[in-house]
């Protein structure tokens, strides 16, 4: 028989403890938030579609992007045993400077859009936390502001080649006279990829004020508010901001763009210099042979061309390749610190960070995005502690095996010829 007795006021009082309420709700919110998802559902509610869309979704049936993101869902981790981690080390040398974390934020366009702070809150939490920030050619705030924001810390540029290449010209000047140290010159927009929930939404810069996008807007006026009471946007390389943004991208970016644009930017500037969209071996090994300091594998978060092969599936791969010859970052799909622990014991020597990035920034702020940054920068650190490694390097491929769902179909031998060709 179990002895029952009579409950002691005073025990229960001990455990009808209450977390003690916090008046400001940002801060509630982002305490909230355990997950780089959670920062997403916070920022879909605070966002008006048409924004938090461009930053959602990506190009024709999203099939690049969700493939992307379960590549890393399809992983299997193998721990050791037995091994001192009271302590792990997450720093890591990348493109000839330090990283607090393995990770950094990638390049993003319309950024204040998103939120009025925009690169400013991304700069400034990338050098509180000491990791790299990268500004993009489409960024909402200039060169020279974003390094105000970061003036400490390691600031980078994503280059387009545009039609006018003057201006393409004028940004590395600018950025090299910033102290920019790394350039990142991207090569997977030879035109821009049909986004087809920016078109349905009518999305375009400035917000065309149509119904749908007042009656959307009309439970977020934070965001209104903050939108109509700073600064237009402004585009660090475009001075016409009208029409829709496949129209400004298809106005920006250059199809023509070749090797001897490369060669020619190259020659422009002094720091390191880093390929972006790298999407096969086969182009990774020519880089390697051009000597460029880095790629970037990307599949520009399938934002350009959808089916495109998944960054993480590529990555040993090209690390098997070219592993020694030059640095390897990957893009895409990364939503967890796990995902970049995964990426790092597979060959890559750093990751970006793009959407999670803006889903902090939409949910709060900078505070929002250093909410983000303490979220990932808690679940490396845990994952490898249960890994048990200690430090970045000691990440290798006998860490992780790659899952797929998708199989990969024998193809028959062809010939030169195409079948049914006269």
């Amino acid at each position: 028989m179990v002895q029952r007795q009579m409950p002691n006021p005073a025990e229960i009082l001990e455990l009808m403890k209450f977390k003690k309420f916090d008046p400001n709700g940002k801060r509630r919110r982002l305490s909230s938030a355990l997950t780089v998802d959670d920062l997403r559902k916070i920022a879909k509610r605070r966002t008006p579609a048409a924004a938090f869309d461009y930053t959602d979704g990506a190009a024709e049936g999203e099939f690049s992007m969700k493939r992307s993101v379960e590549a890393f869902e399809d992983i299997e981790f193998h721990p050791s045993i037995l091994t001192d981690v009271s302590r792990v080390d997450t720093t890591t040398q990348i493109l000839g400077g330090s990283s607090a974390l393995p990770f950094g934020i990638a390049p993003t366009g319309f950024t204040r859009l998103m939120q009025t702070e925009g690169e400013t809150a991304g700069a400034g939490a990338a050098g509180a936390a000491g990791i790299p920030f990268t500004l993009s050619t489409l960024g909402t705030t200039s060169i020279e502001d974003v390094k105000k924001a970061n003036p400490h810390g390691r600031n980078w540029f994503q280059l387009y080649v545009m039609r006018q290449k003057e201006i393409s010209y004028g940004l590395v000047e600018r950025a090299a006279q910033a102290g920019f140290d790394t350039l990142m010159f991207t090569v997977d927009t030879p035109v821009a990829g049909a986004r087809l929930r920016d078109t349905r939404n009518g999305f375009s810069i400035p917000p065309q004020l149509s119904p749908s996008v007042v009656l959307n807007a009309l439970p977020r006026p934070w965001w209104w508010i903050d939108f109509l009471t700073t600064p237009p946007l402004e585009f660090a390389s475009l001075k016409e901001t009208g029409g829709t943004v496949g129209e400004l991208l298809n106005a920006a970016m250059d199809p023509s763009i070749d090797y001897d644009d490369l060669a020619e930017i190259r020659a422009l500037w002094p720091g390191k210099f880093v390929v972006k969209g790298v999407q096969t071996v086969e182009d990774a090994k020519k880089m390697a042979d051009l000597g460029v300091d880095g790629v970037v594998l990307s599949n520009h978060g399938g934002r350009q061309l959808d089916r495109a092969p998944v960054p993480f599936h590529l990555l040993p791969h090209v690390a098997q390749e070219v592993g020694r010859d030059m640095e390897i970052i990957l893009d895409t799909g990364i939503r967890n610190g796990a995902d970049i622990v995964a990426s790092l014991a597979l060959g890559a020597d750093f990751t970006l960070v793009g959407r999670a990035y803006l889903y902090g920034l939409m949910a709060g702020g900078r505070e929002g995005v250093d909410r983000m940054i303490e979220i990932l920068s808690d679940q490396v650190e845990r994952t490898m502690k249960l890994l048990q490694v200690s430090n970045v390097a000691e990440l290798e491929p006998k860490h992780v095996t790659q899952l797929s769902r998708y199989q990969r179909l024998p193809l028959p031998e062809f010939t030169t010829a195409r079948p049914h060709q006269g």
